[in-house]
Formats: structure tokens, sequence, C-alpha cells
């Protein structure tokens, strides 16, 4: 089948409206980025006020134009609906009232939202939302929605690839909407846009559409669509504002396929591009990706990949510029990427995915005095406590576990220290065996420990791996290079007597659905004999797991 290019074509009246990013590293920055030509409601419920006015601030601000390309970096988490209204001088403002909350919390997005519902829902806090974009944060608008939307409608062209090996007559160069599948997608992102303030308006919770910054340790000020500003106080506050894809400061860096990294979104969409046909290039710094995963993954992912027909530049050294040599749509763009090393090479496409930073750059988080580690995330203990009592981090902001569920579990646990009842006070979440699945081709799950942190913890003498690498009984019909590209592996690693099961990893088809199962048994101590005394179900992957010897 010929390689396609992997572009959405341009929207139609009806449909979001592209605009160039700042920040290309977005999950979905290469694929197309969009934001609502809509008006987002504020919901406006009683609020008891302060019976006092604040005094002017004694501190010098000044006003910042807003240009287009600040306008989008301060709503980079999202694409948000909403305007960016210019700050004004508090300096110079008339005394503005201050609204009174149980609780504030500053980002809708799954922690945020998560938090404020636990509160306003199950405790009946009266609690406030400020958001800056689009109601869902980075997982509902650029994360994992958008993410796995785009990762099953590369699998389907997979399938419809595969498919004459079980005597399907599908014609060669089959063609894909791709404007069909992006609208698709996009409604469903708006849906759940929607969603999210449906669920939070049934809870009473009050939603603020605009920037928050602290002006005082317990009062945020809020700069509104209409340019107003609005003040808000509460004893406690959480600071849920998520994170923003960092930009390496290469000349020339502009919105556009090369891969640049080596985590999770390369990996996700360097696999979803090369699964619809796209020349794909990956820049990596080491000689496998997924480092942080078992050495297991990273070395069998990375020759998939390359077996697959990735083009993998490993151990690079990093780009000192990158040139758009001619602008356009497709092939008809071209951008020369320059090496540190002297080697160029000319795509069309460009996406950084080399990490992500907090995003709290205007939430002046010196009034509080909130502390920061070293890599600029907000610090917290164990119960979400920043350094300031009554003001709390969770999610990306923090640095810890940037996963979707993760945030929810531990704004929950948060809702139910500060407002619940005295056999909750002391609610956290654990950070252990946190199962995670990279949507990649073909899929990888993992929870607990990899096998040299387990020897690192228990030793080498006290550690028992069990393995195996088979290829799905789906591939059994292909001829062999096929199955060579498509294999199945899986890793069990036990510590003590007990062989307890402290890690679990596993790569091949549909492993996506099969960890959450075994993550509950991992999470509640399970042991090989809990595994091996468990009958299997014949025939599966996932059966290997109870029959491993």
């Amino acid at each position: 089948m010929p390689r396609r290019s992997l572009l959405f074509p341009p929207s139609s009246p009806c449909s979001p409206v592209p605009f160039t990013s700042p920040h290309p590293g977005s999950a979905f920055a290469a694929l197309s980025l969009t934001r609502y030509p809509i008006t987002r409601h504020i919901h406006t419920g009683p609020r008891p006020t302060v019976n006092r006015t604040l005094a002017t601030i004694n501190r010098s601000s000044s006003t910042t134009p807003i240009t287009p390309s600040s306008r989008l970096s301060s709503i980079s988490r999202h694409f948000s609906s909403s305007p960016v209204s210019e700050s004004k001088d508090s300096s110079t403002m008339a005394p503005v009232e201050v609204q009174q909350y149980d609780y504030i919390v500053l980002g809708g997005g799954s922690g945020g939202s998560g938090s404020a519902r636990r509160a306003a829902g199950w405790y009946k806090a009266k609690t406030l939302i400020v958001e800056s974009g689009r109601s869902g944060g980075t997982c509902v608008n650029v994360g994992c929605v958008p993410k796995k939307m785009t990762w099953n409608f590369a699998t389907v062209n997979e399938t419809i690839e595969l498919a004459k090996h079980y005597g399907y007559d599908i014609p060669e160069g089959t063609k894909i909407d791709y404007n069909y599948f992006k609208n698709t997608r996009d409604a469903v992102i708006k849906n759940l846009n929607g969603a999210y303030e449906r669920n939070w308006n049934r809870e009473g919770i009050d939603l603020v559409h605009g920037r928050a910054r602290f002006v005082e340790p317990k009062v945020i000020e809020v700069g509104l669509p209409d340019g107003t500003i609005a003040r808000y106080t509460a004893p406690h506050i959480l600071i849920a504002t998520g994170g923003r894809p960092t930009i390496p400061t290469v000349p020339g860096a502009a919105p556009k396929v090369a891969v640049i990294g080596a985590g999770y979104i390369a990996v996700e969409l360097a696999g979803v591009m090369n699964a619809v046909n796209v020349e794909t290039h990956m820049f990596i710094r080491g000689e496998n990706f997924l480092r942080k995963f078992d050495p297991m993954v990273q070395q069998t992912m990375t020759d998939r990949y390359e077996a697959a027909g990735v083009k993998l530049h490993r151990k690079h050294p990093g780009f000192k510029e990158i040139k758009l040599l001619r602008d356009g749509k497709g092939k008809d763009k071209l951008i020369k990427l320059v090496g540190n090393d002297g080697v160029e090479l000319e795509v069309n496409e460009v996406l950084w995915a080399v990490g992500r930073s907090p995003e709290i750059e205007d939430l002046n988080l010196d009034i509080p005095g909130v502390k920061l580690n070293p890599s600029g995330h907000i610090v917290v203990d164990e119960y979400q406590n920043t350094s300031v009592e009554g003001v709390y981090a969770l999610g990306d902001v923090t640095g810890q576990a940037e996963l979707t569920p993760v945030a929810i579990a531990a704004g929950r646990q948060l809702g139910n220290r500060i407002f619940g009842p005295p056999e909750l006070k002391t609610s956290k979440l654990s950070y252990e065996n946190i199962p995670t699945v990279v949507f990649s081709h073909p899929e990888v799950g993992s929870i607990g420990l990899t096998e040299p942190e387990a020897r690192e913890r228990y030793g080498d003498d006290k550690i028992k791996i069990y393995h195996t690498k088979f290829t799905a009984m789906y591939y059994s019909v292909m001829p062999a290079e096929e199955k060579a590209k498509n294999p199945t592996e899986m890793k069990i690693i036990c510590a003590g007597p007990q062989e307890k099961v402290v890690g679990l990893h596993i790569l091949g088809l549909g492993v996506g659905e099969m960890l959450q199962g075994f993550g509950v048994a991992v999470k509640m101590g399970a042991t090989k004999q809990d595994f091996d005394s468990c009958v299997a179900i014949h025939p599966t992957s996932a059966e290997e797991l109870v029959t491993l010897r």
C-alpha cells in the first residue's frame, strides 16, 4: 500500500478552526490543532461574599500587550474557546469585592474535577472551579481521549492491511477519509467538554473561565472573558493547572514527520503514523525508547518498531537548527533538520515529544510562598499539601505519576480528607503499584517494579523471574515476517519465599485491556501461587500469565 501523508484537511465552516500552536510538542500538534468557535457558559449561582473589600495592592505591576503567541501560550494545556483578556493593573483598580468559597480549584482537568466533585457532591462544600481553557484538561482535549481514538483509527488500518491473510480481498490503496475521522473525533471531544460542565453544574459547582493568579495567600484574581476582574477566597485552594509541552530552544522551530523523543507520546504517535503508512523517523538519545520501563519492554518494542518500518536514529545528539524550507500542506511542506553532529534530514512534519513543563508561570506562587523543586514542579507531601497551609497541588503540576486516573484518585482522596468525616482525615493516594498502558503498536502494559528496581530493593537472591515470548493466535495465519513483527512478551517478577508478585510487564495484542484485572491482583498482594491457582481462559494470550513456569 502506498505511503500516505498523515495530514488532516482544512475544516469545514461548521468544524473546529485550525490555528498554529506555539507548542507543537503537545500530543496532537502534528495531527491537528483546533479551537472551537463557541462561547463557553459561566455558571453563576449565588455566592456568599466576604464583608470587606480589598485595599489597593501595594506592589507594582505592568500591563503587557497580549500577542497571538502569548495568548496561545497561555492556553497551551488545551485549546481554549474562551478569549483571554488582558490583565489590568491591580494598583490602579477600584476596590473589588471578594467572593467567598469553601474550596477553590484552579484547573478543570481530571484531577481538579475529581477533587471538586468529591468536595461538592459528597460533602456539599461551596466549590469554585477556575478554568482558562476547555473543560476536561489535557486528557480530554489533547491527551488520552484523542490519543486513544487516533490509536483506534490506526489500528483499523492495520487490520485492513492484514485482512488478506484471512482471505479478504481488499483493494490496495484503500482511501482513508481523514476529514471524516477528524470531525468525528472533535465532536466526541466537544461532547465531553459539555459533559464535564453539566456534571459540575449538577453538583452545584460554580465555573469561571479565565486565568487565575494569587494576589494574597488565600485570595485569587481572575481575568474574565469580558475584560473585567473578579476575586475569590477560600480556606482551601487546590492547584491542578496541569502542564504544557516542553519545547527545546532550537532556532527556527515551528509548528509542523520526524518524531523527537522516546517517551509515551513519542512512541504512541510514531506508532500511529507508521501504522497509516507515513514514513516515520524517530530521534532518541539512547539505544532504546521507553527507558523508564522494564528492559524487556525497551528492547522488544524498539526492535519491533524498527522491524515495522520506523526509521530509528539512536544516540542522537540533538538538533541545533530547524529550517522551514517551504510552507504548505502535506508533501508541499518541507522542513530541514540540522543535527548537532551536522547531519541533515528533510521531512514534511516535526513532532516534539520531549516532555512537559508545569503550567504555573503566571500564578504568582511567590505571594502565598508555594515552594517548587528544581524542575519547576510544585513540591507536595504524601497528602498533596504544598509548603503553604490550605494550599494543595496534584496532577501534572507536581510531576508525580502524570496519568489521568492518578490525578482523579488523588483529587478524590484530597476531597475526602479536607471535607469528609473524621475517619477520612488521613486519606491519601498510594503511588505504589499504579498500572499504566502505552497505546503503542503493539500495546505495552506495566505495573510494579522493573527487574533492575526489584533486584536493587530485594537483592538478586530474593528475586525470581518468569518470562515468555510467543506469537498471538491472531497472527498464526500470517507469514513468518509478519509474526516476527508482532511479538507478545510477558514477564512476572516475584520476590521473597512466598513469591509475591512485585512487577508485571506485558506487551502484545490486547494487553491494554488485559492489564486492569491483573493490576487488581498485584495491588492486593497476589503471589505466584495465586496466579497459578486461577484456571486459564483458553485460547487467549492472557492465559500465559497464569500458566507460566
